[in-house]
């Protein structure tokens, strides 16, 4: 197994044990997408986690420098991967942003809350990669402010096609944490999925947007 997938695996594990990832087959969330999904992240979860927190910071600096080590600015996508900006901003000691898809409704209705200078290299970090909406009005926001994307650091990717298809066209280079395949072989494994919740699991990854329960439950 090489390095990287011993990383997805184990942060995959560490994210369903703390309940950041939530696996509810018979129960299903809806999102705000207006799917229906058995499957609900809340990544702002690790932040009570000292060491999911760490091991996050520590393993997405790493990729940083690795894959954009001429970064200028790490901007954090609003509102999930703020903080996860923050903290990889201070370990590399570089000037951090966050951005929002839509202005503020008062005051100055910035989309970019601190400075990106014309020119500059930035890193985005997102926290989780679904339809890739988000992420693309984020990228152009950073574009228009005169930054240059060098690409995106994504805790947890959903693998779904639209997003992947986004991010070729927009030429916008990915690195992800782990992902929906290394979160299924591990529920699977360590038996938090049984072969049934699996295949329904399966079922709503290959086209999310009509994937029908007879019922679900609400979540913020």
């Amino acid at each position: 197994m090489t390095k990287m997938k011993k990383l997805e695996t184990l942060l995959a594990r560490k994210l369903m044990q703390i309940s950041a990832i939530k696996l509810q087959p018979d129960s299903p969330f809806a999102w705000a997408t207006g799917w229906n999904s058995p499957i609900y992240t809340d990544l702002r979860m690790t932040l009570s986690y000292p060491e999911v927190r760490n091991l996050i910071k520590v393993e997405m600096a790493r990729l940083i420098m690795e894959n954009f080590g001429d970064a200028d600015v790490i901007a954090g996508i609003a509102t999930g991967a703020i903080a996860h900006g923050a903290l990889v901003a201070d370990s590399l000691a570089l000037p951090m942003v966050y951005v929002r898809s839509t202005p503020k409704d008062h005051g100055l209705e910035n989309l970019i809350e601190g400075d990106i200078k014309p020119g500059q290299k930035v890193v985005l970090i997102e926290d989780q990669l679904s339809t890739g909406n988000n992420c693309m009005k984020c990228l152009n926001t950073v574009r228009d402010a005169g930054g240059i994307v060098l690409g995106v650091v994504v805790i947890f990717d959903y693998q779904f096609n639209l997003a992947a298809k986004a991010l070729r066209r927009a030429k916008l280079p990915i690195v992800t944490l782990t992902n929906f395949e290394t979160m299924m072989d591990e529920a699977m494994d360590c038996g938090i999925l049984s072969q049934a919740d699996a295949e329904t699991l399966n079922l709503w990854h290959s086209d999310p947007e009509n994937w029908a329960p007879a019922g679900f439950d609400t979540v913020d």
